[in-house]
């Protein structure tokens, strides 16, 4: 017959076996004697030192592949510095080549005056007329440097002239500037006068109409506030604060108010229901008082009987407590007595001495 497999019994298989891997981790812990005394969680300081060690190769590889990109741009910067020595160098020579071709010192415009072999290159030997180191020309560049000068002298005077009219004509120009300036200076100067005296004749007449009207609505004023003073002393003499008027303590409230401010106190009327009302207060204060006395002197009693009934029930219950100590100190003796016995008993019984087979038999399991 097969055996069919429930899944409750696969259920508490693996929970079987999971409490059984618990028990051994649980097991490895407790009798680690490193772990148990120190206290030292050695997974997590693995895992601090396994993450150390793949942080620092991880900085290690950074930093050759950093050196690594360094010794490459330093290669290509060697290279890129090469080729431009090698460009400088075929340009220059390309330069060089192409002066000897086209720029030669024959093909300038100066080269007839800086050409060494200009004597050389001329036909047959030209001899100056006269001795040798003779000016043949002197009197006629005398002449010439003379009536230079003089032509230069000349245009120097006629440049000096018309400076000095062109000075004048200027200076001309300026004074009467000037004196146009200066009339039209004295003309504004009298527009400005002229201004300030209308403006200040029109500031006093206002000025002088102004204190005309004030003081006539100050005199105004006055005479207003004396009527209104002496309207004020007739009504205050005439009102019914003065004249005691019984009907102005009346509230706008209703009758059973009165107004503070108008109350001149109380009519005889009023004063003989006060005195009622205080002799009916102060009999009713007189009975409160003996209705209270009476009901403290009824707590007083029921407050004696009860500390009477509390002070028997606390007796009653102290003798209780004594009888039931007595009984307890009889049954402790009776205990103690049957306990040494018990002991002797043992001791008389169980002869042998524990070995080591008895105490390797404990701490074996992790509970």
């Amino acid at each position: 017959m097969n055996q069919v497999e429930l899944l409750s019994d696969r259920v508490a298989a693996v929970e079987l076996d999971r409490r059984r891997n618990r028990e051994l981790q649980r097991r490895e812990r407790i009798f680690n004697d490193k772990v148990r005394t120190i206290g030292v969680d050695k997974d997590a300081l693995d895992h601090q030192i396994k993450e150390l060690r793949e942080k620092d190769q991880h900085q290690a590889n950074e930093f050759k592949i950093y050196a690594d990109e360094l010794l490459c741009s330093d290669r290509v910067a060697c290279v890129l510095e090469q080729q431009q020595k090698k460009d400088e160098r075929l340009l220059n020579e390309a330069i060089v080549q192409f002066r000897q071709q086209f720029q030669q010192p024959a093909n300038r415009r100066e080269f007839d005056l800086n050409d060494p072999e200009l004597l050389k290159k001329q036909e047959g030997a030209r001899i100056l007329p006269g001795l040798t180191g003779e000016d043949l020309a002197q009197k006629d560049r005398l002449r010439k440097q003379q009536e230079q000068l003089r032509a230069w002298t000349l245009q120097q005077q006629d440049e000096l002239e018309r400076a000095k009219q062109q000075l004048q004509q200027e200076m001309h120009q300026y004074d009467q500037s000037r004196l146009a300036l200066d009339s039209r200076a004295l003309e504004l100067q009298k527009m400005e006068e002229q201004g300030k005296k209308a403006a200040a004749i029109a500031t006093k007449d206002f000025n002088l109409a102004l204190a005309a009207e004030i003081t006539n609505r100050r005199l105004q004023e006055h005479h207003e506030e004396e009527e209104n003073n002496q309207t004020d002393i007739l009504n205050q003499l005439n009102g019914d604060l003065l004249m005691e008027n019984p009907e102005q303590n009346i509230s706008v409230l209703g009758l059973s108010r009165l107004r503070r401010d108008y109350y001149k106190g109380m009519t005889p009327k009023e004063l003989q229901q006060y005195t009622q009302y205080q002799l009916q207060q102060a009999e009713d204060r007189k009975r409160a008082v003996m209705e209270q006395r009476e009901k403290e002197l009824q707590e007083h009693h029921k407050c004696m009987t009860s500390a009477r009934a509390a002070l028997l029930l606390e007796r009653q219950q102290a003798r209780i407590n004594k009888e039931l100590r007595r009984t307890m100190d009889n049954t402790n003796a009776q205990l103690a007595q049957a306990h040494d016995a018990q002991k002797k008993h043992l001791q008389d019984v169980y002869t042998n001495i524990p070995d080591e087979r008895y105490f390797s038999q404990f701490n074996t399991s992790s509970r």
